[in-house]
């Protein structure tokens, strides 16, 4: 496996939430927004797990970057 494989993607995010739930919130943006990226590139915008953590950015008050947008 490697970073970009599904299963490391899911346990990136899960990791970023983790960190946001014990107060390293800057950590978890960090990671969230990394995964974002790579879950955009890799499983594209509308698969169910780069929707859900595109909402979990924006959970924390920190709003994606749309593709494209620049």
């Amino acid at each position: 496996m490697g970073w970009d494989h599904p299963d490391t993607l899911s346990t990136a995010y899960n990791l970023a939430v983790d960190l946001a739930d014990v107060g390293r919130v800057e950590e978890a943006l960090a990671l969230g927004e990394e995964t974002l990226e790579r879950r955009r590139r890799v499983l594209e915008e509308g698969h169910p797990d780069t929707q859900k953590t595109a909402r979990w950015l924006e959970s924390l008050g920190e709003e994606p970057e749309t593709p494209g947008a620049g």
